[in-house]
Formats: C-alpha cells, structure tokens, sequence
C-alpha cells in the first residue's frame, strides 16, 4: 500500500464495452481508454492482455499474457523492495 499506482489500459471498443469491464470486474484502480494506441505503442505492447512496470527510477519491464497473482506478487515485491 502507497508504493504502486495501477491504472488500467484498455485498447479498442466502444465506451459501453470498456465500462462493461470495468464493471464486471469491479475495478477500483483509474482506467483510461487507448483507443488510438498511443499508450501500448510507448510502450511496445503488440496485444492484450498485457502488463508494463515502469520502476521508480524509469526502466519499464513488459509482461506478455495474464500474469498469475504469485507472479505479480514477486514481480512488485522486487521493485518495491
């Protein structure tokens, strides 16, 4: 808690579609709409799902595909650590 900000990204699809997900899923964290793909073209994402880092001190890691919860875990406990 008050180490990482998530914020969601969603690709294409209409604004129905985009707040469907957000609701199904009971979102909390802020979710924005890329549909010109301006934010996965940054940051070189070809598809989702998909999951970029971007560590307090700028270097970016790209996670391909769902990340399991353990993964995801590890993976934030090494940048926060």
């Amino acid at each position: 808690a008050g180490k990482v900000d998530f914020v969601g990204v969603a690709w294409f699809g209409d604004d129905a579609a985009f707040q469907g997900f957000v609701d199904k899923y009971s979102l909390t964290f802020p979710t924005i709409s890329d549909d010109p793909g301006d934010v996965f073209a940054h940051f070189e994402v070809p598809a989702q799902p998909a999951l970029a880092v971007v560590a307090a001190d700028g270097q970016v890691q790209v996670e391909l595909g769902a990340v399991e919860p353990d993964a995801l875990d590890a993976l934030l406990t090494s940048l926060t650590s």
